[in-house]
């Protein structure tokens, strides 16, 4: 088979979607792997290195499409790269295809065979194991961003997360107990703040009180309380998700007025659509906007920020999805992996995602089915 890796080009993208050590595995299948030139410069990879495992380095995206039975990538296609997609064609990346109408009508009317990171499920791993270190990557950037974010000159309200001996720390407040949640818990109560965190899941809470440090408060979601601490929060980060759904709306416009001037909200559940009703997608040359008095950073791809993290993070999950991927073929993948599965949004032109399916109301087909 022939796997493609092109270049990320969603603003101030610099991840890429497979690392020398990964082709060179692929390399060693049997596959011809083909790179696009200075794909992973961004994340500190060179050209040479790739070529050193055996990958052929490619001077533009559209040759990259051109010859390859399989794209992987990091991001979702964006639309200049949609009529570069073949009938027929496997892609395996993030897509959210909840939070994209354009986008997923885009993949359906282009008849590949679309495998979505952020919803393959493995029997034999817990949770989301292709979102859990984006996930890790985004929950810890969130407070790093926010504190950066808190300050006078960036528009914030000055205050120091951590505070000083005499000096209350600042006030965060996080928005779900997953992975993201969890993470910006950590740096956050590593910073000295006084940290706040919601969820709707009791058990989730009880294994976090135990979990997180002394300084980290575990509370019910609910409209209420959700109220009560974002008043006084100088950061809240939204930590929402819901596998495959649009994230819920728990922060409404009018909630703002109720807020400190200069608070920062870091919604890291932009990428589903967000949690905070005012926030819209940014990047990171212009992430952030002011509402109401209350700065809001709402970068749709935070990891990308920190692309050589963030790649070997990723890769190191997605490479042994890729190989069974390239050896079985999406159809194959599908009717033997569970897991393939699960990850297959689109294929041959028929939704394949129960969720997406009610975000938008549309009919939906299982994957299995498709190909059976």
């Amino acid at each position: 088979m022939i796997i493609g890796v092109p270049k990320e080009i969603k603003p101030q993208e610099g991840r890429i979607g497979m690392v020398p050590a990964g082709v060179a595995q692929l390399v060693e299948d049997g596959h011809q792997v083909l790179i696009e030139k200075d794909g992973g410069r961004a994340a500190g990879i060179p050209d040479e290195a790739y070529e050193k495992v055996g990958a052929k380095i490619q001077g533009s995206a559209a040759e990259v499409w051109a010859q390859a039975d399989m794209i992987v990538k990091v991001k979702e296609p964006l639309e200049s790269e949609w009529p570069m997609i073949r009938d027929g064609q496997t892609l395996f990346t993030y897509f959210h295809f909840a939070a994209a109408r354009p986008l997923t009508d885009a993949m359906l009317a282009s008849g590949a065979y679309c495998f979505a990171y952020e919803t393959l499920e493995d029997p034999r791993v817990d949770g989301l194991p292709l979102l859990t270190p984006m996930s890790e990557v985004a929950g810890r950037m969130s407070v790093q961003e926010g504190a950066y974010h808190l300050e006078a000159p960036r528009g914030g309200n000055g205050v120091l997360l951590g505070g000083v001996a005499g000096v209350e720390p600042g006030k965060v407040v996080i928005l779900g107990g997953g992975i993201v949640g969890t993470e910006a818990a950590r740096m956050a109560a590593g910073l000295g703040a006084r940290v706040f965190i919601l969820d709707i899941d009791l058990d989730r809470l009880r294994e976090l009180s135990l979990l997180l440090p002394g300084n980290v408060f575990v509370l019910h979601s609910s409209r209420y309380n959700i109220l009560e601490h974002i008043a006084d929060a100088d950061l809240v980060v939204g930590a929402v998700l819901v596998k495959g759904h649009r994230a819920p709306m728990l922060v409404r416009k009018e909630d703002l007025a109720g807020m400190k001037d200069g608070a920062v909200i870091v919604d890291v559940a932009v990428d589903q659509g967000g949690c905070i009703e005012t926030c819209k997608p940014t990047t990171h040359e212009d992430p952030t906007f002011v509402v109401d008095g209350v700065v809001h950073y709402c970068v749709a791809n935070m990891p990308g920020g920190v692309p050589r993290t963030s790649t070997f993070a990723l890769t190191n999950a997605t490479t042994p999805y890729i190989r069974k991927l390239a050896a079985l073929g999406a159809v194959e993948a599908i009717k033997e992996s569970a897991a393939f599965q699960s990850a297959a949004s689109v294929v041959q032109g028929q939704l394949c995602d129960e969720a997406v399916a009610h975000s938008f109301d549309l009919s939906w087909t299982p994957s299995l089915q498709v190909v059976s």
